[in-house]
């Protein structure tokens, strides 16, 4: 039985991504991520505890977190944790990252940087309740 690698995020970026291009015009982008929660300490006072993430987006992803991404942009995203090795100056270096498959932008739109497939000032998005439907009308007399 084979295990399962998924990551689920939504959080902040720190930075704005850092893009770089490898062979064959492969691009690849990194930024860090935060996420954070809140609890109560022992005298009841709300904190804020905030976990760092490092990202990595290869190909469509990273070229789509250039076009979109900036720092303080809130995303959600999905992928896999992925730990590299090797060995500096006889110590063995772990370093950790999350290699993203999904990336959503969860900033409002009037955040995002303009392109030239974008319209400059897109309409806000109409926000409402479903319509609760209304009780269906029963005949009195109900086989049940």
């Amino acid at each position: 039985m084979s295990g399962v690698n998924k990551v689920i995020l939504i959080g902040r970026l720190g930075k704005d991504p850092e893009v770089r291009a490898y062979e064959n015009n492969v691009k690849k982008a990194n930024f860090p991520l935060a996420t954070s929660e809140f609890r109560k300490d022992k005298e009841g006072n709300k904190i804020e505890l905030t976990e760092w993430h490092n990202i990595v987006c290869w190909r469509n992803l990273a070229e789509i977190s250039e076009q979109f991404l900036s720092k303080g942009k809130m995303v959600y995203l999905e992928g896999k944790i992925r730990t590299r090795n090797w060995e500096e100056n006889g110590t063995k270096k772990y370093y950790t990252e999350i290699e993203a498959s999904t990336l959503t932008l969860l900033s409002p739109k009037e955040e995002n940087k303009p392109t030239e497939t974008q319209v400059p000032n897109p309409p806000s998005p109409i926000v409402g309740k479903i319509p609760e439907s209304p009780e269906p009308e029963f005949a009195d007399d109900l086989p049940f």
